[in-house]
């Protein structure tokens, strides 16, 4: 099982140095397995998906602030001895990318912000439900039931609460606090890194809305909107997705060893 700084990853095509590093962030009480295959096996692409500290297979207890999510990705990619790497976040995860593209630019090739928001304000009702393991579950189903458009399967929902009520709850109430705490708006600009946002368009927790700000705030920044999908896009959609993310990375400027 490979860790790196305390975190467990899945890699793909890790030898591939003619590409430019990948790494997969999983949103709030997810982990790598929230990219799906298509994704996480993006055919020619040096992809390496996390779990997140206290997250899937990863020890710790998790952290409360999007910052410690971001520090602990530049660990991560200081251990496996990349000086740069292309993030892609969803959720949460892409507030750690936009975290880490304002804090640590030059760590930071390129941005896939997926489901994503300058801020991520998490609502009472979640937080109050996430804050007492006797009504864990309550916070689980309704988080899950803002997740997926009207389109998604059932099967789909029902593995996306089995893996959410998996979470240890005081990770999954952390990860939330970090979200609600989490507001980046006035720092947009900084960021000069290539970004390509996707979102469903049916997203109900970010709102396509959410997206429209980042990609006219991000000076170099593209916006694709992805129908038939919520805020799990990835999982809803994982082909158009996939497309969407190999085409953008085939386009990033990149010298073999670079990194």
């Amino acid at each position: 099982m490979p860790t790196a700084a305390g975190l467990y990853y899945f890699a793909h095509e890790a030898e591939n140095f003619s590409r430019p590093p990948v790494i997969l962030i999983h949103g709030a009480g997810g982990t790598h397995l929230y990219w799906p295959p298509q994704i996480r096996r993006l055919h020619d692409q040096r992809i390496f998906a996390v779990d997140l500290p206290g997250h899937g297979k990863s020890e710790g207890v998790g952290h409360q602030t999007i910052d410690d999510y971001a520090e602990h990705i530049l660990d991560f990619m200081k251990a496996i001895k990349l000086s740069s790497a292309v993030l892609v976040g969803h959720s949460m995860g892409s507030a750690a990318a936009l975290s880490a593209a304002i804090r640590f630019p030059k760590r930071v090739t390129a941005l896939g912000l997926v489901g994503s928001g300058a801020k991520l304000r998490v609502a009472p009702s979640i937080l109050q439900s996430a804050s007492n393991p006797s009504t864990f579950m309550d916070a689980v189903h309704m988080v899950n039931d803002f997740s997926y458009s009207e389109n998604a399967s059932a099967r789909l929902k029902d593995i996306g609460a089995q893996r959410l009520a998996e979470t240890r709850p005081t990770v999954l109430y952390g990860d939330f606090l970090a979200c609600d705490a989490f507001n980046v708006t006035d720092q947009l600009s900084q960021i000069s890194a290539p970004t390509l946002i996707v979102c469903g368009a049916d997203d109900k927790m970010t709102p396509p809305k959410y997206s429209e700000l980042l990609r006219d705030t991000i000076l170099n920044s593209r916006m694709e909107i992805v129908t038939n999908a919520g805020h799990m896009v990835m999982l809803e959609q994982p082909e158009v997705v996939a497309d969407l993310l190999a085409d953008f990375l085939n386009a990033i400027p990149y010298q073999a060893g670079q990194e």
